[in-house]
């Protein structure tokens, strides 16, 4: 006994606690702006980074626009027709406005992204409803047994708590890395950017603001499958009955946690491909 509550049923619930706090941590997370997060410090120096590069992409622009006037005309009559002259100029003006105002059109896209993720979970509301909490029947068999039958208790909690806690911090991680890479993206968006204006390099525009795409969408598949952990964890604990021993409660009881929470992890860690699939990359 420790503070008047039993040592076992401590290390489950502070293992539970810790997930808990993280599962709260990555809704806001989610739900974060780039320019809110870490009270928009991280931000102001992705700007600063921008920034400087749109002169690097609009130098680029030039040149990818003369390797694709060179590369889409035979001889200098062609860019005399009309038709021709219009398109070059239109593809240059948009790729010159897609370089100059690349970082509004990333918010755009980042806008986007959230509005589906917010469609797609508006029910939900926020974590709370996710929260892991150990359940009363098993509460009730570690506090019957004994000092001596307690033990093999022990050795099963700590290490059920130890896996607990280290998918908890990987699962953090993998949703911090979703935010650097958004930062990468916007930092170095005016290089794949001016791509646009060459028709053969175009598609490296194209491909990038998809993977960007992607990247921003992966909040709204982080949070469903969050609510899928959330109807696994919500619902009784299988295989437990009261003429089960304490010792094969928790047991039971931890494996289908474990496995649930492992889940969930491996759903986190595997978002950014799931959006390259549905994004065709």
């Amino acid at each position: 006994m420790f503070g008047g509550e039993n040592w076992v049923v401590e290390n489950i619930v502070n293992a539970l606690n810790t997930w808990n706090t993280k599962m709260a941590e990555i809704w806001q997370l989610v739900t974060q702006s780039p320019q809110e997060f870490k009270g928009g410090a991280v931000w102001r120096v992705i700007e600063g980074i921008h920034g400087s590069l749109v002169a690097v992409g609009l130098a680029l622009l030039v040149l990818f626009f003369v390797m694709g006037i060179a590369k889409s005309t035979i001889n200098l009559t062609e860019l005399k027709r009309p038709e021709q002259a219009v398109r070059f100029f239109l593809r240059f003006v948009l790729a010159k406005t897609a370089v100059t105002y690349g970082m509004d059109l990333m918010l755009a896209i980042f806008k986007i992204c959230q509005g589906v993720m917010n469609a797609a979970t508006g029910r939900f509301g926020s974590m709370a409803a996710a929260t892991a909490t150990l359940p009363d029947i098993i509460r009730e068999k570690i506090v019957s047994v004994g000092f001596w039958e307690s033990i093999p208790l022990w050795a099963v909690t700590i290490l059920g708590s130890l896996l607990v806690t280290v998918m908890s911090f990987v699962m953090i991680l993998s949703v911090y890395g979703r935010f650097f890479r958004l930062y990468t993206y916007t930092a170095l968006a005016p290089i794949p950017l001016a791509t646009f204006a060459g028709e053969g390099t175009s598609g490296v525009g194209v491909h990038f603001l998809k993977s960007y795409a992607g990247v921003c969408l992966e909040s709204a598949v982080i949070v469903i499958a969050c609510m899928i952990f959330t109807a696994f964890s919500s619902s009784p604990p299988v295989n437990i009955n009261e003429g089960l021993s304490a010792t094969n409660a928790v047991w039971s009881y931890l494996g289908e946690t474990v496995f649930s929470m492992l889940v969930l992890v491996g759903a986190i860690k595997m978002s950014d491909r799931v959006c390259k699939e549905m994004m065709g990359l």
